[in-house]
């Protein structure tokens, strides 16, 4: 078996380095970030670091690398004070990962990726039609990460669009039933399959399957 001391992993070359350390900590969401700068100009970007951060109220947030270079996402949300979430499918992730290109400020990667945009409900961010699971999210504020000099945004869930037929009983959204994708590092993708949901775990007791929200 492999073994990394910390010494070991901070003279591996960069690129190396990052790619064993984004992907060694396990699958991570893969999203969308549809937002609008304050001239109009759409703009979307794949994200893998958008995590749960509450239920009551429900938020959520996603880690952005430091404002050393243009952050086109963050500099949109925060002029505009709104974005959405889209999670991507099994025929989608292609064209999702070229967002991640270096596109100017001025282009809109939904027209050079071939991805329509949708507003919803009088929304003023950018969804993507072809998501089948979409958030709409309101700015709520950042935090600077001291340590590596990145922010963690929050946002408000504002607006919830997703099948009906992929919900269980008691609220759990199946996303196997979505396809949705996960990331893997910063390039890889998988479509996970869906194993069990199991019963509230208490001390002294065996959890069973819980069978459709039941």
């Amino acid at each position: 078996m492999s073994h990394l001391f910390a010494e070991d992993i901070a003279q591996l070359p960069s690129r190396y380095r990052a790619n064993l350390i984004n992907s060694v900590t396990g699958y991570k969401s893969c999203n969308l970030l549809g937002s609008k700068s304050a001239d109009g100009h759409t703009n979307l970007a794949i994200f893998s670091s958008v995590i749960h951060i509450g239920s009551s109220p429900p938020l959520l947030g996603f880690i952005l690398r430091p404002l050393t270079v243009r952050r086109d996402t963050f500099t949109n949300i925060k002029d505009l004070g709104y974005f959405t979430v889209n999670q991507v499918s099994v025929e989608m992730y292609h064209r999702a990962h070229q967002t991640s290109a270096k596109y100017e400020k001025e282009v809109s990667e939904f027209d050079e990726i071939g991805f329509k945009v949708e507003y919803l409900d009088d929304f003023e961010a950018p969804y993507v039609a072809e998501s089948t699971i979409k958030i709409g999210c309101k700015y709520v504020n950042h935090y600077p990460l001291e340590e590596n000099d990145c922010l963690l945004v929050i946002g408000s869930i504002e607006r919830l669009y997703f099948p009906k037929e992929i919900q269980d009983s008691d609220g759990f959204i199946r996303l196997d039933k979505a396809a949705t994708v996960t990331s893997m590092g910063m390039d890889g993708y998988a479509l996970p399959a869906y194993l069990e949901r199991l019963t509230y775990a208490r001390p002294g007791s065996e959890p069973s399957t819980l069978i459709n929200g039941t």
